[in-house]
């Protein structure tokens, strides 16, 4: 083996839920890096490690339960095996679920590639009384099995060199078998693979038996490659004429009984090297589920877990952003004391420390939210969530599968929206998209934070957690509505998968949370930071303004008199108070007439019936950029003159905004046109302008109905 041979790379495979992603944690650490696969929108995560003087690299395909090009997953990961020939494939297998996740390995089987089988979380199948003799099965299958406990990092090490050896092609146990699909289906498999025969490069390039059957069982995209081949015509012509010949003789179509020999294999290779202890009882799993999935239990203790999140998010938060203001406010303090007075000071001040430190303070609240919902995912509630919500969704003409995009969006609506992918039907994508916008993301968050803090102190918790039910409710009755409407029909039948609960390990949350975390770090040095100095540039020009009275006069004057009174304490706060009054007038002025001002004038008789003044406005405009500018175009439009950066609460009440106005335009940011970024996705996602401009449209005008009716209520009720 040559020194070219030192580099290996190998492809984690494996059904949801199957700890793939806690295997490529462990092997990869924090040698991580995320984009996409190249021209489709689905994550793509590399990493890699060093072991016994190989540089592995690992790319942790899409979690997905077959070969079958269904959903853009699984053409992402098949067609990764296929065209990009890695090294080895390890599929992820849960132990205590072996049925359903022996059929992708079958499938893996199929493909004639250099396979490793890692028997994840085996501690979860011995504690549910589950026996299996692993040698005899990794015999039977001809691919070299490693027992791991992901979770706890176990047997990790011995897979990397079962790997190494399987590359070396050294290991004994690997070889090669053919599933047996019964005499018919065989013959058939047969003619076909000597018409593929017929074309030298198709069938250099694709394993024949594998594509004779993806061929048989009406592969979407193999019928296309097939089509290419100068010999498409006759092989097409052979594979109806078999897929007819089946028919007729076993009744059924090729599918079906493909699908039937693979599961009738597996459960034959299960018997053999499988079975239930005497011991074998109700699980902690099952236990935990009578209560957890439990028909009137379930909603409330579901309800509880969100609320304890939510309360927690701004409690528990509360404390860190006290310290990061404090740090924001000494930083602009520091920077005013040693440059001089001008146009750079200003905008580092003013612009940048104001602006991006108005964002980052709401930091710690945003690490409650992630560390809420990894917690969720990585115990397994996630998926009793979406269970719990699937009557809910039934209402909406979705189902459970439906719901785990939608909670997804209370992180990110862009990957959440991305994951409508996994729905098989393309009514239950659309209806899912675009009603996921009224799922308030975590950008969201540092708007409730910041006016429920201000103008609901004693209640913020309850308030924002009533933002978030409210989205929740929108969604539900948008759906409704829509679903009897413009999307009539049944969704598409879906068997939701509950796997086991797990104790999540601290490395794994830490990594969940921090991937989060990272892509609202990045927007603070991107997009928020040249959203504050563009903001801070509109507010600052013109400088040339014609004011209504003669403001520097009348501040000299007063600045005057108090020099002469300074003895008579009662006249210099007067004197103080008119003076503050008379500079936030003339501030006030000046930036309704510069740039921004006049933008923000533009629209004010849109908004005027909300109570919206023009200031709120422009921070709605600037919000579409990204939802965290929002916060970053207040603190530039509501702190100019103020001395320090915590006091952006004080200077919104002091502006003359109530707390209904307040509530109001919380629910107008939960609700309007979603961050510029989510509508390309929704644009990329359903292919279609007009569906794009329709959800920006309908919850423009949502968004602007229900703020109305929240404000008139709020004055009702206080």
């Amino acid at each position: 083996m040559g020194e070219e041979k030192k580099r290996l790379t190998i492809a984690l495979a494996g059904n949801p839920n199957a700890g793939k992603t806690t295997i490529f944690n462990q092997l990869t650490g924090a040698r991580q890096k995320v984009g996409n696969w190249s021209g489709v929108t689905v994550e793509k995560k590399e990493g890699s490690l060093t072991h016994k003087g190989y540089d592995i690299t690992v790319v942790d395909l899409p979690g997905i339960y077959s070969l079958t090009a269904y959903s853009i997953e699984e053409v992402v990961a098949r067609n990764y095996i296929l065209e990009e020939h890695p090294d080895v494939v390890v599929d992820i297998l849960d132990a205590s679920n072996l049925e359903r996740n022996l059929y992708l390995a079958v499938q893996l089987i199929e493909l004639n590639i250099p396979l490793v089988f890692a028997m994840n979380m085996v501690d979860v199948a011995k504690a549910r009384g589950i026996i299996i003799d692993y040698q005899q099965l990794s015999r039977l299958l001809g691919v070299p099995l490693v027992q791991t406990v992901g979770t706890r990092g176990e047997g990790i090490d011995r897979l990397v060199d079962t790997v190494i050896d399987v590359a070396k092609g050294k290991h004994p146990t690997s070889r090669h078998i053919h599933i047996n699909y019964g005499k018919e289906i065989e013959e058939e498999i047969l003619k076909i693979r000597q018409k593929i025969k017929e074309d030298p490069e198709l069938h250099k390039a694709y394993y024949p038996r594998w594509f004779a059957l993806k061929l048989l069982e009406k592969d979407r995209l193999v019928e296309e490659r097939a089509r290419r081949s100068p010999k498409g015509h006759e092989i097409m012509d052979q594979v109806e004429r078999s897929r007819n010949r089946i028919q007729s003789i076993l009744g059924d179509d090729p599918e079906t009984v493909i699908a039937e020999a693979r599961y009738g294999f597996i459960s034959g290779a299960l018997k053999e090297t499988m079975r239930l202890s005497a011991a074998a009882k109700k699980t902690i799993s099952d236990k935990i589920d009578q209560v957890l999935t439990n028909r009137l239990l379930g909603f409330p203790v579901f309800l509880f877990f969100m609320y304890a999140l939510f309360q927690a998010t701004f409690k528990i938060g509360a404390y860190p952003v006290e310290w990061i203001e404090k740090g924001v406010e000494l930083l602009a303090a520091f920077v005013s004391a040693n440059m001089p007075p001008g146009i750079l000071r200003d905008m580092l001040t003013e612009g940048i420390i104001n602006g991006v430190g108005g964002v980052i303070v709401f930091l710690p609240n945003i690490l409650m939210l992630f560390l809420g919902i990894s917690l969720f995912e990585d115990t397994g509630y996630m998926a009793r969530a979406a269970f719990i919500m699937d009557r809910v969704m039934h209402s909406l003409g979705l189902h459970g599968k439906s719901f785990i995009p939608l909670l997804m969006g209370f992180g990110c609506n862009v990957p959440a929206i991305m994951a409508t992918r996994t729905l098989e039907s393309r009514r239950d994508r659309l209806l899912t998209i675009l009603i996921n916008p009224l799922m308030s993301c975590s950008a969201r968050l540092p708007v409730y934070v910041l006016l429920a803090g201000a103008f609901f102190p004693k209640r913020a918790g309850d308030v924002i957690f009533g933002i978030y039910i409210l989205g929740v409710v929108l969604a539900i009755l948008v759906g409704r509505l829509m679903s009897i409407t413009i999307f009539k029909g049944e969704s598409a039948p879906f068997v939701l998968e509950l796997p086991p609960y797990r104790l999540p390990t601290l490395k794994s949350v830490i990594l969940h949370m921090w991937e989060n975390t990272k892509v609202y770090l990045q927007k603070m040095g991107g997009v928020v930071l040249a959203f504050s100095i563009v903001i801070w540039f509109l507010g600052a020009f013109p400088k040339d303004i014609q004011y209504s009275q003669d403001y520097t006069s009348e501040i000299k004057a007063l600045e005057q008199g108090l020099a002469q009174v300074k003895q008579d304490e009662e006249e210099v706060k007067v004197l103080k108070t008119k003076l503050v009054s008379l500079q936030r007038a003339m501030e006030e002025e000046r930036l309704s007439k510069s740039y921004i001002g006049r933008i923000g004038k533009a629209i004010e008789p849109v908004i005027a019936p909300l109570g919206f003044d023009w200031k709120l406005g422009v921070s709605l405009v600037t919000g579409f950029v990204a939802k965290e500018v929002v916060v970053s175009t207040m603190a530039v439009l509501y702190q100019a003159g103020e001395d320090d950066t915590s006091g952006l609460q004080k200077s919104l009440k002091a502006s003359g905004i109530d707390r209904c106005t307040a509530l109001a335009f919380m629910v107008f940011v939960l609700i309007y046109v979603p961050c510029m970024v989510t509508v390309v996705t929704i644009w990329r996602e359903t292919g279609s302008l007009g569906w794009t401009f329709f959800s920006v449209g309908y919850l423009m005008i949502l968004a602007w109905i229900i703020a109305f009716v929240t404000r008139s209520g709020c004055y009702v009720i206080y």
